[in-house]
């Protein structure tokens, strides 16, 4: 067993069917007798919609249906909610305008959808989608969020003002303002956070059935945890959960995007009930394009206050969060109270006071993507920083390591008012540079220079805080085939779950690995779960999966005492075994469930077998947190930057697996990098979306990465069991501001915004050759 101890690199158990192609995605799920769905869509960003024309597509061969949004309000169903009960700054209600699944009287963005098509092919129902007549009144559109609060813009929503979704802070202002009039120096910045798409290997997609005698529904669906599309399902649909069940397979990939609930999921749900039979929807890319949630989005004004010794006061942000047409699921969260939390990141801020203002546009909503929020406000406050310490002239890697929070601090009650309960920001710190060769740099500057290069270098320090439901499940079944099913209400989507819960599970109870079957995403089979987002599985999960085998040891226990025929209290248990203290006479664990389900019962209050179940209660977030140091090339006769080496010190807690977490800080630097140099989503000021396919929205490549060098620093969390803090998000937050730091280090500038491509780079490099020319 100790080939599978904690903390060793275990290969992902998932992989072999991922690369074999045995993976069960929901698009390879087909039901007896399906239909498919189709959706026709809104060309334009804003329009009045004067009437729809279905004859013709209703009589079209093969067609079954085609329903708009009157079918949804003459069968009551109920429109798509935003859970986040978000207030303004004067204690009146955020904008909340509804959101049918199909446009009602207006459509607000391109790709809004106008009518469902269900017929016997997907060819059919496309070509049915093709024969609707709709009639539309083009209206201007909003399409900038700098803009869109402006007097006289195209008005979206009539709940929503000049557009203006919400106007939130949070902070002690007083203390603010009073630490900035005592300041002996303020560095103020204004950052664009671009928006972007999530682009998950796998789209989205839908199959749902409805049975008629029992009035209950089955949906299969990518998620990220399948109880929130059951309970919101539910109210949509004026059913008790119960009538709903959700299934969940495999899913390439989520990064926060997979979380919600869409139009397409009710929209299949409607037809199956109507039709009487299955009818699937999956997404295609173009489609993706037009209707998953995008991320970022944000533009910010900020401002550090620093007192004579560079020690940091205080720090005042204003940030606009576009929230697209409509409101997601989660979307007022994002910006606000996710966001913000960790603004005063690792240094000893007294205060901080962030705005918030949320904006309607007519695009396409924005939600939590990766890191959701934290990596936004990690940007703001490593770019400034790195403002700083160039305005003041000193190092900034000496900057931040004088205004860390010492170890001795600790536990540290933020600025934000968060407890930290753990790091050393220092050491962590210190382990990347000296990785990293960051007092090398001038020798490897002078090079690049000879090769036509500007070589550049930058760090930054980040700080995540995790997030989620406060509770998780876990249930440990054990089979007469001899195989242990771990039912878990987290939702695996490309991290590695299976395989760290089975280390977990192999650790804790000594089950071998090939015995082990984790189960997921299915609302029937698991009655409640956390689902997965905001980093929080293994802390949660795990927790979950330690108490529930700490109650399979102490039910063992008992029947291991009969079977030895010994007292309870001189049963031991250990890698697997439960024996007589002192002795060598003792029963595996396999044998003790095989006997415990012949039992009529272990105890008056707990079932025959050694089934069981367990909840755990979160007793606090936690605080991954790290150094990322990045170092690029930039070409003077092009403008391409290339990052030539980066080096990550990670410390996310006691580390399970270090392979798997390695990769998921590795994913997230990618996604980073992507939206630091190549990524970013382009409207007209139509609303007309520019960047619609990947030959116009730039992905990285593999030979766009470099190496990446991951170094854990584990300082143990001392809020939970495991000691583990979360790690899904980690990279995408440090990554954008320690390559941005590092291209404003080459070019020599103040700043640069995000996404920095050939193009912008080479306009800074030819301003700056005709000011050098004119002096």
């Amino acid at each position: 067993m100790s080939k599978f101890g904690l903390s060793q690199p275990v290969r992902r158990v998932e992989d072999k069917r991922f690369i074999t192609g045995e993976g069960r995605y929901t698009d390879d799920i087909s039901l007896p007798d399906q239909a498919y769905g189709y959706f026709l869509r809104s060309p334009h960003a804003h329009a009045r919609i004067l009437g729809i024309d279905t004859a013709a597509a209703r009589n079209a061969p093969g067609v079954l249906a085609v329903y708009t949004v009157g079918d949804l309000r003459a069968a009551n169903i109920g429109d798509l909610p935003c859970t986040i009960p978000l207030k303004n700054r004067d204690g009146s209600k955020r904008a909340d305008p509804p959101r049918p699944a199909l446009a009602e009287g207006m459509v607000r963005h391109v790709g809004d959808p106008v009518a469902f098509v269900v017929a016997e092919t997907l060819a059919q129902a496309r070509d049915g989608a093709e024969l609707i007549g709709v009639d539309y009144e083009t209206l201007p559109a909003a399409a900038d969020m700098a803009t869109a609060m402006q007097p006289g813009q195209p008005q979206i929503w009539p709940e929503a003002p000049n557009n203006r979704v919400f106007d939130w802070e949070v902070g002690n202002k007083a203390k603010a303002e009073e630490l900035f009039a005592a300041a002996a120096r303020t560095v103020k910045l204004k950052l664009v956070n671009n928006r972007i798409v999530v682009a998950s290997m796998e789209a989205r997609a839908a199959l749902a059935a409805h049975d008629a005698e029992s009035n209950r529904f089955t949906l299969y669906t990518p998620t990220q945890g399948v109880w929130v599309q059951k309970n919101l399902l539910s109210k949509i649909f004026g059913v008790e959960p119960a009538q709903f069940s959700v299934h969940t397979t495999d899913v390439g990939g989520g990064f926060g995007m997979k979380i919600f609930i869409y139009p397409e999921q009710v929209m299949t749900l409607f037809a199956a009930r109507l039709l009487k039979r299955p009818v699937k929807w999956t997404s295609d890319r173009a489609e993706a394009f037009l209707t998953d949630t995008h991320g970022r989005a944000n533009l910010t004004e900020a401002e550090l206050a620093l007192d004579k010794d560079n020690n940091f006061l205080a720090l005042r942000v204003h940030n606009i969060a576009d929230m697209g047409a409509y409101l997601s699921t989660y979307a007022p969260m994002i910006p606000t109270m996710a966001g913000t939390k960790v603004l005063s990141s690792v240094y000893r801020f007294q205060a901080v006071h962030a705005r918030v203002e949320g904006v309607f546009t007519n695009t396409v909503p924005v939600d939590a993507y990766r890191g959701a929020g934290r990596p936004e406000s990690n940007y703001i406050m490593e770019r400034l920083i790195d403002v700083a310490a160039k305005e003041l002239g000193v190092d900034p890697a000496a900057l931040r390591r004088q205004n860390y929070i010492p170890v001795s601090a600790f536990p540290w009650t933020s600025a934000m008012g968060l407890t930290y309960d753990s790091g050393d920001f220092a050491n962590t710190s210190a382990t990347a540079l000296k990785a990293f060769d960051w007092d090398g740099a001038a020798a490897r500057r002078a090079d690049a220079a000879k090769r036509g290069k500007r070589l550049g270098i930058g760090m930054a320090y980040y700080l995540e805080a995790t997030g989620g439901a406060p509770t998780e499940r876990a249930e440990i079944l054990f089979r007469d085939n001899g195989e242990v099913e771990v039912l878990v209400g987290t939702q695996s989507t490309g991290q590695g779950h299976e395989t760290a819960y089975m280390h977990l599970v192999t650790d804790k109870l000594g089950v071998p690995f090939d015995q082990i079957r984790v189960v997921q995403g299915d609302s029937d089979r698991i009655p409640t779960g956390g689902g997965t987002g905001g980093a929080r599985s293994l802390y949660s999960e795990g927790g979950a999966i330690l108490a529930v085998s700490d109650k399979i040891i102490d039910k063992g226990k008992e029947v291991a005492a009969d079977m030895l025929e010994a007292a309870v209290a001189d049963i031991e248990f250990n890698a697997g075994k439960f024996s007589i203290a002192g002795t060598d006479r003792g029963a595996d664990i396999m044998e003790v469930a095989a006997t415990a389900r012949l039992r009529s019962g272990v105890a008056v209050d707990q079932p025959a077998g050694l089934d069981t179940a367990a909840d755990f209660q979160v007793q606090a977030i936690t605080f991954p947190n790290g150094c990322h140091v990045a170092e690029v090339e930039v070409d003077e006769a092009t403008g391409i930057t290339t990052v030539t080496r980066y080096v990550v010190a990670d410390d996310m807690g006691k580390v399970i697996n270090p392979m798997i977490v390695e990769g998921q800080i590795q994913g997230g630097v990618a996604q980073g990098i992507g939206q630091a140099l190549y990524e970013r989503v382009v409207y007209d000021a139509e609303g007309q979306l520019l960047t619609g396919s990947f030959t116009d929205y730039c992905m990285p490549r593999a030979d766009d990465m470099p190496d990446i060098q991951v170094i854990l620093c584990e300082v143990p969390c001392k809020t939970n069991p495991l000691g583990v803090k979360g790690a899904g998000e980690a990279g995408a937050v440090g990554a954008p501001p320690a390559v941005m730091n590092a291209l404003a280090d080459a070019l020599g500038v103040r700043h640069i915004d995000m996404p920095a491509t050939p193009e912008r780079i080479w306009e800074v490099l030819q301003a700056q050759q005709q000011a050098r020319a004119a002096e």
